[in-house]
């Protein structure tokens, strides 16, 4: 055939053609009804008049209508966009579903975009045009989360994407959605990075890194071992001493409101950079899972860093107590007691409790700011994963208005939360304790192992307005989150986010 040279080159000149050029994701929504015309959204309609209505022509040829959440790619239809990604968005009638606690729009788009991103990006494509699709920010969100991939250790890497809003969408929503998804990626890649590169001292440092464009609304303080030795934060300091690696008490100031007087809201978080087990030993399937065990600090950390960029009107304070927790000669031993900052002493029967025992010491000196509300986030119990899986981070509160303000942000974000008892009942099992004031596991330690560790927590709170967010079981993402790929997924970082917006408004 003389004329296949001839043709690999128009087909080399194409795709040449579709890589310097980039694509473009459009969407199209479900028929209400089945007799009912193709339902294409504002920017996808600007599209196919242009093309004459070719689009429609296509999309009504080329198979069955789109369902949500699937895509159909077309070619060389547009000059500027030589592949183009045709979305499903569901149906446009639906918004907040009460019984799914989420908008079901938002998260229809964030999962429609998501998935034109990614299969724009499998065809090598550096830039992507995306239609808003009658929410910019959700749009924004599915496109950033989609397209995250932790490959820096790799030799072969994902193309590098870079997105814009396609159209006339609201601008400022894609550009808040754009930081939004940018805060939960950075949680996502601190959690992925394997524990050898992620130590304390170096979270430390990235978040001091990314907190430097900010320096005049930001403080960060790096406390260091002998500093967390004068707090008197003595059970941090005894999961730290098993490992060669110096524990940091990491404290971010961000001041956003001109009023100094206002108090700030406090978010701890857990920062076990790696988690063993320690002397109780985790089995050794599934323990290199333990390197985002700090995924309580990441999103802490990264919902500040996303403040700080948002200019949010209000004043922060982030703690994230960082450490290893491994076992050695100087490691805790079940049966040790250690004394907390308030001067309660811990008998520690399972060292593989670790958590609640550096959110103690933090939980204590966060009362030291005259918090407006203190909200910690911590992968804290395997109980919580059992309880409700990845479907929401379960919430511990002493305040109803505080639970109310993290559910409402959360059903905005899809990235949602589920309230969870707070009995006396709880309490009583770990007040019960042969050797200390505590003991950091209950004391039918199979029977609600969420509920006693927060019990456990709240015996360091005297403040009237406290939620403890167990994030366990939303730590990774096989597929049931469809816009973020698989892996470990910074959530609940854009709740976070979310509820700090939202009270820095007064909503």
């Amino acid at each position: 055939d003389t004329m296949l040279p001839l043709k690999r080159v128009v087909l080399l000149g194409l795709m040449l053609g579709i890589y310097e050029r980039g694509g473009l994701v459009l969407g199209v929504y479900e028929r209400e009804k089945e007799q009912d015309s193709l339902n294409l959204t504002e920017a996808a309609a600007g599209l196919d008049s242009v093309l004459s209505g070719k689009l429609t022509e296509l999309l009504n040829i080329s198979g069955p209508a789109l369902k949500k959440g699937k895509n159909r790619i077309f070619y060389g239809l547009h000059e500027d966009f030589p592949c183009i990604a045709v979305v499903g968005l569901g149906k446009s009638s639906l918004g907040v579903c009460g019984s799914e606690s989420w908008d079901t729009c938002k998260e229809n788009i964030r999962a429609a975009v998501a998935g034109g991103c990614r299969v724009l990006q499998d065809h090598s494509l550096a830039h992507i045009e995306v239609d808003g699709c009658g929410d910019s920010q959700a749009a924004a969100e599915g496109a950033v989360l989609g397209l995250f991939t932790y490959d820096d250790l790799k030799t072969k890497k994902k193309t590098k994407v870079t997105t814009q809003l396609h159209g006339s969408g609201c601008v400022s929503g894609w550009q808040k959605g754009v930081l939004y998804g940018e805060g939960q990626n950075l949680a996502r890649y601190l959690m992925e990075a394997p524990a050898n590169h992620i130590t304390p001292s170096v979270f430390a440092d990235i978040i001091t890194q990314r907190l430097t464009p900010y320096a005049e609304q930001v403080t960060v303080h790096k406390r260091s071992k002998e500093w967390i030795e004068e707090q008197k934060m003595g059970a941090f300091l005894s999961v730290s001493k098993g490992s060669e690696e110096p524990p940091v008490f990491l404290e971010l100031h961000y001041n956003g409101c001109p009023d100094n007087s206002q108090s700030p809201l406090l978010l701890v978080g857990k920062g076990i950079t790696f988690d063993s087990g320690g002397i109780s030993l985790k089995p050794s399937s599934g323990m290199d899972a333990m390197r985002a065990d700090m995924g309580g600090a990441a999103t802490v950390c990264s919902a500040i860093v996303t403040a700080a960029a948002l200019k949010l009107p209000i004043n922060i304070i982030g703690l994230a107590p960082l450490c290893e927790n491994m076992p050695s000669g100087k490691a805790n031993k079940p049966g040790d007691v250690v004394t907390a900052k308030n001067g309660k002493t811990i008998q520690v029967d399972n060292t593989d409790a670790e958590g609640r025992l550096i959110l103690a010491d933090a939980l204590c000196y966060a009362h030291s700011f005259n918090p407006r509300a203190i909200v910690n986030t911590a992968t804290l119990t395997g109980a919580m994963d059992v309880a409700l899986g990845s479907a929401a981070a379960g919430v511990f509160t002493n305040s109803d208005w505080l639970w109310e303000q993290i559910h409402k942000a959360s059903v905005v974000t899809g990235d949602r939360v589920w309230r969870m008892p707070l009995f006396d009942h709880y309490t009583r099992q770990v007040t019960d304790c042969h050797l200390a004031d505590l003991n950091n596991v209950g004391k039918y330690s199979r029977s609600g192992g969420a509920c006693t560790a927060a019990a456990f927590l709240r015996e360091f709170v005297t403040a009237p307005h406290w939620a403890h967010l167990d994030i366990a079981g939303v730590m990774t993402n096989k597929d049931e989150v469809p816009y973020l790929k698989k892996g470990m997924s910074g959530r609940p970082t854009r709740t976070l986010i979310e509820f700090a917006g939202r009270l820095a408004t007064h909503i």
